[in-house]
């Protein structure tokens, strides 16, 4: 099972390259793909009904300022999508935390912390969520756990 990071901007990159990285250390497959919401949102939406199809089991979208680029992950699929907040808008990224936090009934984003530090539990609880069906991966999150959360 594999996950697809998404990201608004080119800029957002270097935080959401955490992710790739702690997601390699749990040797799960991810692509890393730049796609607003705003700019160009058929690519969003084409991405997202085919991510299932294509083998990905989770979706982490990344979004400053606004960010809806999780709420609208979340409308196009039943898979567990992860917003990381980004800071780029008010100090501390505060703006895309509610953004991402506040979305409507029936449209859920799991909201971890702003910037790198949410990028990494994104790919974290990603990893965990394929652990529940994927054994391999459970005994790595296990490992992880062991050596004091770190990679």
């Amino acid at each position: 099972m594999k996950v697809l990071i998404l990201m608004g901007s080119e800029s957002d990159k270097p935080v959401m390259q955490e992710s790739q990285t702690y997601l390699q250390f749990f040797d799960i497959e991810s692509d890393l793909i730049v796609a607003s919401a705003h700019r160009n949102p058929d690519k969003v939406r084409e991405l997202v009904i085919n991510a299932q199809p294509q083998g990905y089991g989770v979706i982490i979208a990344a979004a400053g300022m606004a960010a809806a680029l999780p709420g609208v992950v979340s409308a196009y699929t039943s898979l567990p999508v992860l917003g990381v907040p980004l800071d780029g808008g008010l100090p501390g990224g505060i703006d895309a935390l509610y953004s991402i936090v506040q979305m409507p009934a029936g449209l859920p984003v799991g909201t971890l912390a702003v910037g790198k530090a949410g990028a990494r539990n994104a790919a974290i609880l990603a990893a965990r969520i394929i652990a529940l069906s994927n054994k391999k991966t459970a005994e790595r999150v296990e490992a992880f756990k062991q050596n004091g959360y770190r990679i």
